[in-house]
């Protein structure tokens, strides 16, 4: 369904009444009444009802709009639903005279029921000189759209950097977690198992010496190590060999303790032995309880493995985000640089990390949570440059002492920035991803952060050597 266009009302609305509304939108202010009627003669009334389109994405920007009343919302194109701008009754959108803009940056639909008046960029020249207090008021409104346009793209660039943070910490989490969950299954079936098969070993009726000998028997084999075959080949022959002496015991679920046993080294030998101890049924018996126990042992270290996989990945977002902790603290810079690593661990397939860290690196008063920010935009740009790399990509951090000064570097070996560009960087709102990709804040914001602990950041860049370097002060006792 094609939506409808803003056009003139039917009835055109008196231009004295118009030049009453426009009193209420706030740059106009204070304005005399016979330059609001200027804008009223001279401007175009337009109304719109909800869903109608008031301009296009990326069409040309001719046009400044006063909103006597209702609402507009502006979204684009890979914003999706969420309005990057809400034009209310009182505000003056759209070009302004002195403005750069040369199209819309987003499609405008009115949210509800619109008034507005529309001037025309033809009409500006002889607006200014109609009505002198108009520049002020323009440039005003300029330096507050500025103001706000910043704010918006800085909240999406927040909001986006809080995806992937989630996005990364979920993908990390999802590995040790269902490890666990599979063994904590593995270990429940196992003692389930083990609980039915205690009746079969109480009416075995072991003699106490019988039972010494068992417990020896099975010590002498838990303790050791898992045998490492030298390939799959050899483990399958002892595992049929073992299996096969089970089927003549006779054993049932010989194909069940086979690997198990296998896999530990226990061999027909030690069988034999165990059997000598044991009538038939008994060594079945005790196999078969013993097979659940190694298995349930695997199970519990699995968990063990698994649980503190995920206390590190806890541990390591606290660090990051420096939860818990003053704003202003000593920051171990080189832990820092480790959490973020951690952080962005889902996108290092395929990236040798090296760390060329100075021993001892004496610890510095910053904002902890905004140096990670900035540790996360220059490894995030790192792995971007690399993604373009089909051999092997490395990502080398540098953390040492200059004199004064704490020297960090990141550096690629990714195709490098064009000399053209490496002065325009960190610019904000430059960048040299896709449309969608990028809103070209980050290193913009990176520099920020930086300047506010006064230090200085840089970039040097050629092909397969690009190195974002990060000095900060050692005493930023003077910083705050």
């Amino acid at each position: 369904m094609v939506s409808s266009i803003a056009s003139p009302p039917a009835t055109p609305t008196p231009v004295e009444k118009i030049a009453d509304a426009l009193q209420h939108v706030n740059p106009l202010q204070g304005m005399p009444f016979e330059d609001r009627l200027w804008l009223a003669q001279h401007g175009e009334e337009v109304v719109a009802s909800p869903g109608d389109v008031l301009f296009e994405e990326t069409t040309p920007a001719d046009r400044m709009m006063m909103i006597l009343k209702g609402e507009i919302h502006v979204h684009r194109s890979r914003s999706g639903t969420i309005p990057i701008f809400i034009g209310r009754t009182g505000q003056m959108t759209g070009l302004l005279p002195y403005s750069r803009m040369k199209t819309f940056g987003g499609h405008g639909v009115a949210a509800t029921k619109v008034w507005a008046l529309i001037v025309h960029k033809s009409l500006f020249p002889q607006m200014l000189e109609a009505i002198p207090s108009m520049s002020q008021r323009v440039v005003s409104t300029l330096l507050d759209r500025v103001r706000e346009v910043t704010r918006i793209e800085q909240q999406a660039e927040k909001l986006t950097a809080l995806g992937k943070l989630a996005g990364n910490l979920a993908h990390e989490l999802n590995n040790p977690a269902s490890a666990a969950q599979r063994a904590a299954s593995g270990l429940m079936t196992e003692l389930r198992a083990n609980r039915r098969n205690r009746f079969k070993l109480v009416n075995l009726c072991l003699t106490e010496e019988q039972t010494r000998a068992v417990e020896e028997w099975e010590h002498n084999i838990f303790e050791r190590e898992p045998v490492e075959h030298r390939d799959a080949g050899e483990l399958i022959q002892h595992e049929e060999a073992l299996r096969k002496w089970l089927n003549a015991l006779p054993c049932e679920d010989a194909w069940d303790l086979a690997p198990n046993l296998a896999e530990h080294g226990v061999t027909i030998a030690e069988l034999d032995k165990l059997h000598t101890i044991l009538e038939a049924n008994g060594t079945c018996v005790t196999l078969q309880y013993f097979a659940r126990y190694l298995r349930s042992t695997r199970s519990v270290e699995t968990l063990i493995a698994s649980t503190a996989r995920i206390f590190d990945l806890i541990s390591a977002i606290k660090t990051y985000s420096n939860m818990d902790r003053a704003a202003i603290l000593d920051v171990d810079v080189p832990a820092g640089l480790d959490a973020t690593v951690q952080m962005l661990q889902s996108r290092m397939r395929n990236v040798t990390v090296e760390r060329d860290y100075q021993a001892n690196v004496p610890l510095i008063s910053a904002y902890g949570a905004e140096l990670n920010q900035v540790w996360t935009a220059l490894i995030e740009n790192a792995l971007d440059a690399m993604a373009e790399v089909s051999g092997p990509r490395t990502l080398k951090l540098v953390c040492r002492v200059e004199g004064e000064l704490l020297l960090v570097e990141i550096c690629d070996n990714g195709p490098g920035i064009p000399p053209e560009l490496q002065d325009r960087v960190f610019e904000p709102f430059f960048t040299t991803k896709p449309p969608g990709h990028a809103l070209g804040l980050g290193l913009d914001h990176a520099m920020r952060v930086v300047r506010k602990h006064r230090g200085y950041l840089e970039v040097r860049s050629e092909p397969g050597n690009t190195r974002f370097r990060v000095r900060l002060p050692l005493n930023q006792f003077e910083a705050y």
